[in-house]
């Protein structure tokens, strides 16, 4: 018999039905299966060592709102960016996507940035005629222009040193790569094929990503599909909770400092306040050193990660990951920190100063958390 490859919706379930636990579970591991798949056409496709032998990229799914669905292996420590990328893209695009379009975003102070070698393409994928999901990755291109080759900057003093800024925008229109955007990219690279190689990469993991989701929906219906990723979601947020209901109650505290900054100041004192209640785990960076003029900044999407993957860590790491298992944290920071820099801050080497953000959590928790959690980082 013939496959079928039509993309029209074909539900076999009625639109009452709720999710039976065998498809639920088929559809939970399909996801995570899209999730890998993506990252390994990343991978293969690739021009930078840094990606196809150091795997400094991710790749996942989101649903139409912007959640994470699934990621594949890779950065730990980019958990979160993804679906900020995708929450600044609808949050700036709205209505106005299309079939086949990709956006490019690689800004650190909104949309899921980190720094400027850190590019985020996002593809909506389509299914009867309405937005059913997002694919997204977010991959360390080596060469993305700047002061320095290869883009890292180690004695920048403001964002503009660094590199090429993609404040979310077009790079496909309807399937077809906006030529101008292109043009712009390798006019301003020293290592045009191989940046542009990334980008096509990074281009055949997204439709990777949209061809399985879509499959996805033929086979089970759309309706079916929604269903199982809102049941994901909730399960990631109960399993989390009740992980959370098994640590000691209290206020949690840690203080490290931040040797320097790359050009000459430091030491920079930063701080974490933890609060563990019975459906919250609060982390407060109150007291953290003001943004410093050397490129060890980071910004929110970077705290964010940092500390979303050191909840997970303590709560739940053996489940696939979702925006679901999330839903019970809430962090503090106050605004122009070194954790939460705004532009134009430098952030070259921000990944020492997220670092700092999981050895402090690590820090104010190992001694409630002895069985979860490892010996911290070894910083340069």
């Amino acid at each position: 018999m013939a496959r079928r490859t039509g993309r029209g919706p074909r539900p076999r379930r009625r639109a009452g039905e709720s999710v039976d636990p065998f498809t639920l579970e088929i559809i939970k591991n399909s996801l995570v299966a899209i999730g890998d798949e993506m990252f390994v056409a990343l991978q293969r496709t690739s021009m930078s060592t840094i990606i196809y032998e150091v795997l400094d990229y991710a790749t996942g799914l989101t649903d139409a709102r912007g959640q994470l669905i699934t990621q594949g292996n890779g950065v730990t420590l980019f958990l979160g960016t993804l679906s900020h990328a995708v929450s600044y893209t609808l949050q700036k695009f709205g209505d106005d996507l299309s079939p086949g379009d990709v956006i490019i975003t690689n800004d650190p102070y909104t949309g899921g940035g980190t720094h400027l070698s850190d590019v985020s393409l996002i593809m909506p994928v389509f299914y009867g005629g309405e937005i059913v999901a997002f694919a997204a990755n977010k991959a360390h291109w080596t060469e993305v222009g700047g002061k320095d080759p290869g883009s890292w900057t180690t004695d920048a003093t403001e964002v503009y040193q660094e590199g090429l800024q993609f404040p979310c925008i077009k790079l496909f229109e309807r399937g077809t790569p906006i030529d101008s955007v292109v043009d712009l990219i390798r006019a301003n690279v020293r290592l045009p094929d191989m940046t542009l190689g990334d980008m096509w990469a990074g281009v055949a993991a997204l439709r990777v990503g949209d061809r399985r989701f879509r499959d996805l929906c033929d086979k089970y219906g759309v309706k079916v599909v929604k269903r199982a990723i809102d049941k994901l979601l909730r399960d990631g947020d109960l399993l989390t909770r009740l992980e959370l209901r098994k640590l000691p109650r209290g206020e949690y505290t840690a203080e490290d400092f931040i040797d320097d900054d790359g050009i000459g100041h430091g030491p920079f004192p930063v701080r974490v306040t933890i609060t563990v209640t019975e459906d919250e785990f609060r982390v407060d960076f109150t007291g953290t050193h003001a943004q410093v003029p050397g490129p060890v900044n980071c910004t929110m999407t970077a705290l964010v990660s940092g500390v979303r993957a050191l909840y997970l860590a303590i709560t739940n790491p053996g489940n696939p990951v979702n925006d679901g298992a999330f839903r019970s944290l809430r962090i503090t920071c106050p605004p122009r920190t070194i954790f939460s820099a705004e532009r134009p801050a430098p952030v070259s080497t921000y990944w020492e100063t997220m670092l700092y953000v999981a050895d402090l959590i690590w820090k104010a928790m190992a001694p409630v958390v002895v069985d979860r959690l490892t010996a911290g980082h070894f910083l340069s």
